[in-house]
C-alpha cells in the first residue's frame, strides 16, 4: 500500500517528546501531543479554585511542556507559527484520538512496565495499519511487542531520535524479528527525504549504535586522561572542532547530554554486555560516581563538569579540578602539535599531522584510536553488519565529521593495526582477513560513488542512497577547471557545479575568479550551473580581511575596483544564458546571501541561516544586495498608490542585520521566494536537489533576463519617513551614533537618493549608490575598528 503521513500522536510531552512533536510540526505534519493528567493541583490552580477533573488542570502538563520547548534556545522549530500544528491532550481524556493518526510515537519514561501500560491503551483505539513506534533509548525493542496484538507487532518498530532532533541528524531505526520489512523501507524512506535524518538500521542490541560507539569514546577518553594526567581543559582541547568533532568535545558534551544520562548508558552496556571485550572501560571511574553523588549532573542542575558564575568581569566559566573536586579558572591548554596544526584548513591533513606527532598531544591520539578502532572492529557483526552503519551513525548522531571507520582508512588500516596491537590491544579478525586478500581500506571511490567493504562476502558493495546524493567529495576526477580556492565539478546531465573551499568558506578574489569562469564554461558547455559547497558553513561572507587592508591603508582605488568586481560576479549570476542555482547551508552571510539572491533559483537546506549582516561591521551589503533589497520592495507596491511598508520591513531586515533561524524563516524574511525557491530538509540531498533544479529550469526552456530598468523607487517621501525612524531610535539610544550614520546610508540607497518623487531607475543605478556608500563608510574609523574586532575576535565592536 502507499503509506502517507498526514498526521502523528507523540505520547509524552518530556524534553524529546515536546521537540520530536515540533520537528513534524516544522515540515507541515498536524500533531497531537498527549501526557500525562496531573494527580494533584498546583498552587497557582488552588488559588483559582479549578479542579482536577478541569480541562486547563488536565492539560497542564502536556501545556506546560510545549511552552518551555518553543521557548527553549536553540529553537526546537523552524517558524513560531509552526506550533499551531500542535494539539494537545491527555491520556486519560484523549488517547481515543490516536484512531485517526497515521503514526503514534511513544516517548513517556524509560521503564518498559510503564510504557507496555501505555501500548495496552494505544492498542484500544489505534486503527489497523497505524505505525507504532517507540524512542527509547535504552530499553530492548522487542520486550516491548509483550503480549501485543500481530497487527501491532507488524507495524511496530524503534526510531530513536537523539537530541535536539531538530538539529541533530540522527534517527537510528531499530526493527524486531516481527516488523514487517515493509515498515522498515518506509520509515529509512520518509526519515531521510521528509525528517532530513539520516536514517540508520540498527540491531536490537544495548545502546544501539550512536550511544554505543559515543559512549564508549567517551569513557575511554575518562581512562586515557587519567592514565595521561591530563586535565578537563586539555581534553577538551584535544577533543574538539581540531579534529573534526563539536565545541563541546567532551565534557561539554557531557554536560549538554546530563552527566546521569552518560553513566547509565555505559552501565547499560556493562550490565547487558557480559561479552564485550572492553567491558572494564564502562566501568565507573570514582570521579565520575562523585560527580553524580553530588549532583552535579551538568547543564540541568547548573554545574556539572564546567560551572557558570557571574563575576566583577561579568560571567565566567570554572572548570571542575578532578583532583580537587573544586572549580577554578579555564585554563587555556598548550600543546605545540595543536597550534602547528591549527592552521592547517584541510580536516583530513590536520589529523594526520596530529596523530603523527610526538608530544603529548599525538601520544593522547595514538592511544585514543587504538582503542576506539578496537573497539569498532569487534562491533562488527554485533551491532551492525557494516562499517557505513557506523560511520553513518557517529556523524549524525555525535557531530563526527569523519566516522571511525573513515577515520581508520584517513590513519592507514595496516599502520593502524600495528599501533592497536602495540598498545596491547586486538582487532577483529575480519579486518587481518580483509588486508590479507589484499584490500587495504574499508572505502573505495570508483567513478564518483562510494564502496564499502562488506565483511560477508569479502568484497566492496556501493553505499546505499549513493544514488541519490551527490557527494562533491567523491567526483575529484571530474573537476574540469580549479584554482588555489575553487573548484568547478561535472555532476552530470550537463550540470556543472562551483565548490570553493576557504576559511569559513569567506568571499574573496579567488573566489570570484572561480564564480565567473564557472558561469562562462557552463554556458559554453552546459546546460545550467549549481553554486554549492560541502564546508561546514555555505559562506560567511566577504573577506573581511582583504576590506580591512584596503581601507585602512586607504588603497580606494583598489577598493573600488574589488567591489565593482563583486557586484559584476553576483549580476552575472542574475544575468546568465543557463540557469544558476544555488545551494546555501548553515551560516550564509554578507556576501553568501548576496550571492544567493541573485540566483534564478534558491535551494536551501532547511537549517541555513542567512542574512545580510554587513551593518553590523559599520558597512552596508555591496555585492548587490542593497539594490536587490530595494528591488524586492519594488515588486511589492501596490499599483496605482506609494505603499512605505515593504520598504520598511526590507529595510529593517537589512538595518537590523537580521539572519533568519532556518530557511523557513528566509521566506518570512522576503530572502527566499515563496512559490520559487525550495528547501531540502536532509543537507545530503542539497546539491542533487540543485542539480534537479537546474534541470527543471532547464527543461522548462529557460531563457536570459532582462536587466530591470523599471525598479520604482521613493525617494525623499519615504528617505524622510525612514530616517526619522532611525532617528527615534538614536534617540532613544537603542543604537549607536555610528549605527545610525550607517543605517542612514542605507536608507539614502534604498529610497533611490534623494529623488523629489518616485522614479523608476535601473539597477546599474542602484549598484552605484550601493558601492558609493560602502566605499565611504570604509574611510570611516569606527568601521575600521569593527572590522579589525571582527578579524581579531570574529565579533565586531559595539562603538
Amino acid at each position: 500500500m502507499e503509506r502517507h503521513i498526514n498526521k502523528v500522536a507523540v505520547l509524552g510531552s518530556g524534553v524529546m517528546g515536546s521537540r520530536i512533536a515540533c520537528h513534524f510540526a516544522g515540515i507541515g505534519i498536524q500533531v497531537l501531543l498527549l501526557d500525562i493528567a496531573p494527580k494533584e493541583l498546583n498552587d497557582a490552580e488552588k488559588k483559582k479554585n479549578l479542579a482536577l477533573d478541569s480541562p486547563v488542570v488536565k492539560n497542564r502538563i502536556v501545556n506546560d511542556a510545549l511552552q518551555a520547548a518553543v521557548k527553549s534556545n536553540p529553537s526546537p522549530v523552524f517558524t513560531k507559527d509552526v506550533v499551531k500544528r500542535i494539539k494537545t491532550g491527555n491520556f486519560t481524556d484523549d488517547m481515543n484520538k490516536v484512531a485517526d493518526v497515521d503514526w503514534i510515537i511513544e516517548v513517556v519514561v524509560e521503564n518498559l512496565d510503564i510504557k507496555k501500560v501505555v501500548f495496552e491503551q494505544v492498542e484500544k483505539f489505534r486503527k489497523p495499519g497505524t505505525l507504532i513506534t517507540s524512542n527509547t533509548s535504552g530499553i530492548p525493542i522487542h520486550l516491548m511487542t509483550e503480549g501485543r496484538s500481530d497487527d501491532f507487532k507488524k507495524h511496530f518498530c524503534g526510531t530513536h531520535f537523539f537530541n535536539p532532533p531538530r538539529y541533530l541528524r540522527l534517527l537510528e531505526i531499530i526493527p524486531t524479528p516481527h516488523t514487517d520489512s515493509a515498515i522498515v523501507d518506509f520509515l529509512m524512506h520518509y526519515g531521510d527525504l521528509y525528517l532530513g535524518k539520516t536514517t540508520v538500521l540498527c540491531k536490537d542490541t544495548p545502546a544501539f549504535i550512536a550511544n554505543r560507539v559515543g559512549v564508549y569514546s567517551i569513557m575511554a577518553i575518562f581512562h586515557i586522561m587519567q592514565e595521561m594526567g591530563l586535565t578537563i581543559d586539555e581534553i577538551d582541547a584535544l577533543t574538539g572542532p581540531v579534529i573534526g568533532r563539536p565545541k563541546s568535545a567532551t565534557f561539554r558534551t557531557a554536560d549538554v547530554v546530563g552527566i546521569d544520562t552518560l553513566v547509565k548508558v555505559a552501565k547499560g552496556v556493562a550490565d547487558n554486555c557480559p561479552n564485550d571485550e572492553a567491558i572494564s572501560i564502562f566501568k565507573i571511574p570514582p570521579f565520575l560516581q562523585k560527580v553524580v553523588e553530588n549532583n552535579w549532573l551538568g547543564d540541568k542542575t547548573g554545574q556539572g563538569f564546567y560551572k557558570k558564575t557571574k563575576g566583577e568581569g561579568g560571567k565566567e566559566i570554572l572548570t571542575l579540578n578532578l583532583g580537587t573536586m573544586e572549580y577554578g579558572p579555564k585554563q587555556k591548554a598548550k600543546f605545540a602539535s595543536i597550534e602547528a596544526a591549527k592552521p592547517v584548513e584541510d580536516l583530513k591533513q590536520r589529523i594526520k599531522v596530529l596523530a603523527a606527532s610526538s608530544d603529548k598531544a599525538g601520544q593522547f591520539y595514538q592511544q585514543f584510536h587504538a582503542y576506539l578502532f578496537s573497539y569498532i572492529s569487534h562491533r562488527i557483526p554485533e551491532i551492525a553488519d557494516d562499517t557505513y552503519k557506523v560511520d553513518d551513525a557517529m556523524k549524525a548522531g555525535f557531530g563526527w565529521e569523519i566516522g571511525p571507520f573513515e577515520s581508520w582508512d584517513l590513519l592507514g588500516v595496516e599502520a593502524s593495526v600495528k599501533n592497536i596491537e602495540e598498545k596491547g590491544l586486538t582487532v577483529a579478525q575480519w579486518v587481518k582477513d580483509m588486508l590479507a586478500k589484499g584490500n587495504k581500506s574499508f572505502y573505495k571511490i570508483d567513478g564518483g560513488k562510494k564502496y564499502y567493504y562488506d565483511v560477508a562476502s569479502k568484497d566492496y558493495k556501493l553505499v546505499p542512497g549513493e544514488g541519490q546524493f551527490i557527494i562533491l567529495e567523491n567526483l575529484s576526477n571530474n573537476i574540469i577547471w580549479k584554482n588555489s580556492a575553487c573548484n568547478l565539478i561535472d555532476i552530470g546531465d550537463g550540470v556543472v557545479c562551483f565548490d570553493w573551499k576557504t576559511k569559513m568558506n569567506t568571499i574573496g578574489g579567488e573566489v570570484l575568479e572561480g564564480l565567473n569562469k564557472a558561469v562562462d564554461r557552463a554556458e559554453k558547455d552546459f546546460r545550467g550551473l549549481v553554486v554549492g559547497n560541502e564546508g561546514t558553513n555555505f559562506s560567511a561572507g566577504a573577506n573581511v580581511g582583504m576590506i580591512f587592508m584596503l581601507a585602512a591603508e586607504q588603497e580606494y582605488d583598489e577598493l573600488d575596483m574589488a567591489v565593482r568586481f563583486f557586484q559584476r560576479s553576483t549580476m552575472r549570476l542574475r544575468y546568465s544564458s543557463i540557469p544558476v542555482v544555488v545551494a546555501p547551508h548553515a551560516l550564509t552571510l554578507g556576501g553568501g546571501c548576496e550571492m544567493s539572491l541573485h540566483a534564478d533559483k534558491i535551494q536551501a537546506a532547511a537549517e541555513t541561516y542567512i542574512g545580510l549582516v554587513e551593518l553590523g561591521v559599520g558597512l552596508i551589503p555591496g555585492g548587490g544586495g542593497t539594490k536587490e533589497m530595494a528591488l524586492r520592495a519594488s515588486l511589492e507596491y501596490k499599483e496605482g498608490r506609494i505603499d512605505e511598508e515593504p520598504l520598511k520591513d526590507y529595510f529593517m531586515t537589512v538595518a537590523t542585520a537580521k539572519v533568519a533561524t532556518s530557511g523557513f524563516e528566509g521566506y518570512d524574511m522576503g530572502i527566499l521566494r515563496k512559490g520559487h525557491d525550495e528547501i531540502t530538509m536532509n543537507p545530503s540531498r542539497l546539491i542533487a536537489d540543485a542539480k534537479r533544479s537546474v534541470i527543471a529550469l532547464a527543461d522548462e526552456g529557460y531563457t536570459r533576463p532582462v536587466e530591470r530598468t523599471d525598479i520604482k523607487v521613493l525617494g525623499r517621501a519615504a528617505l524622510g519617513a525612514l530616517l526619522a525612524g532611525v532617528y527615534a531610535m538614536r534617540f532613544g539610544n537603542y543604537i549607536s551614533e555610528h549605527d545610525q550614520k550607517v543605517a542612514n546610508k542605507l536608507a539614502y540607497v534604498m529610497c533611490g537618493g534623494d529623488l523629489t518623487e518616485p522614479s523608476l531607475v535601473s539597477e546599474q543605478y542602484l549598484l552605484d549608490l550601493e558601492r558609493e556608500a560602502f566605499l565611504s563608510l570604509c574611510g570611516e574609523r569606527k568601521t575600521l575598528e569593527r572590522l579589525q574586532s571582527v578579524i581579531k575576535t570574529g565579533r565586531p565592536v559595539r562603538n
